[in-house]
């Protein structure tokens, strides 16, 4: 078994077989979305051909939702997955969340909480999309004035109430929209039938993994994931590789793999964030390059899948800075980079029409 190789494929990082950047969103089940411009480039590069007025079209349609979900933070997934995956997250992400708020020495009481979700509603019931200055302005306007971190929690409390998910797409900043208006017709699930699902939409696109990586990812207890894991029944096949029990899917795509490729993979990006064990492409001596132990993902180069420098997105130029003792294969990357460079102008010409 070649996990590598393997991921690549299961991810739609090289062969991708996807046109729609929706289809990608659904295929991954749930994709870190921490960086607002970067998240567009992890969707559409696992398309046949990347386009920003796609995802754009398909994020302001409502099949691609971002709000917070797994393990308490931003995510993007298809709006017909929001229901269902928001009712298996919302108990260990409103414990996170809590133990944050007591942690900031923050605390909502019911009244409040309601209150603050009743003026959102009727704002947006008139505005249909808004950005944290409108709630601010907002809630000024009727009396109830907070500093911005009170203001962020309740809008997080708000997104797991159901009441709140992604707006349309403005260039630098998330709006808001009501699930209600914009996802009209949320799917629900039994519990263990969402469970399932779940299992199924990771092993397809992030196996082979383990089951601690389903359990990271997730952000669900241990128990929960096993028992996801045994509903696929022989739909998962067991692989040992290096000592660990990796899950394949019997669907996983096993041809394709193409030596010299090279990606350009953002911040976050689930090739690296969907895993515990991140040491299948990425070298323990170059971790720290990668990630802190805080949380904090940087924008990785792949080259045959493996984690071998960093680079600049965002600059005039894109900016590469290999890892000591790492070659890489120049015709290759200044492909990806003028496949990048387009996208990334597509973009930038999408975002003036935006606001």
């Amino acid at each position: 078994m070649n996990p590598i190789s393997l991921r690549l494929l299961s991810q739609h990082l090289i062969c991708p077989r996807f046109n729609a950047p929706h289809e990608v969103v659904s295929w991954m089940g749930a994709m870190q979305a921490q960086e607002f411009r970067g998240m567009r480039w992890a969707v559409a590069m696992r398309t046949k051909k990347p386009s920003a007025k796609a995802f754009e079209e398909d994020y302001n349609a409502g099949r691609i939702v971002r709000t917070h979900l797994l393990r308490t933070t931003w995510q993007m997934v298809a709006g017909e997955d929001l229901g269902w995956i928001l009712d298996l997250c919302r108990v260990p992400a409103m414990r996170g969340l809590h133990g944050w708020m007591k942690a900031n020495g923050i605390s909502i009481p019911a009244a409040e909480q309601d209150a603050v979700h009743r003026l959102f509603s009727d704002y947006l019931s008139t505005h249909r999309i808004a950005v944290k200055s409108d709630f601010t302005a907002l809630l000024e306007e009727k009396g109830m004035a907070m500093e911005d971190h009170r203001l962020s929690y309740h809008i997080r409390l708000a997104e797991y109430s159901g009441l709140l998910c992604s707006g349309d797409l403005f260039p630098q900043k998330h709006s808001y929209a009501l699930v209600a208006d914009k996802l009209p017709g949320v799917l629900h699930l039994p519990r263990e039938e969402a469970l399932g699902m779940l299992a199924l939409k990771y092993f397809r696109s992030h196996g082979p993994a383990t089951l601690e990586d389903f359990v990271w990812w997730s952000g669900l207890n241990i128990g929960d994931c096993r028992q996801a894991i045994l509903s696929l029944g022989s739909e998962l096949t067991e692989k040992r590789w290096k000592g660990l029990v990796f899950y394949l899917h019997r669907d996983c795509r096993t041809r394709g793999f193409r030596s010299g490729s090279v990606h350009l993979l953002p911040a976050y990006d689930e090739y690296l964030i969907g895993y515990k064990s991140r040491h299948v492409s990425l070298h323990p001596d170059h971790s720290h390059r990668a990630h802190n132990q805080t949380g904090n993902f940087w924008p990785v180069i792949l080259q045959d899948g493996e984690v071998v420098g960093n680079w600049s997105p965002f600059g005039k130029e894109i900016s590469v800075t290999p890892f000591p003792g790492a070659s890489l294969n120049e015709e290759k990357l200044e492909f990806e980079k003028r496949r990048y460079a387009g996208f990334r102008e597509m973009d930038s010409k999408a975002a003036m029409h935006r606001e």
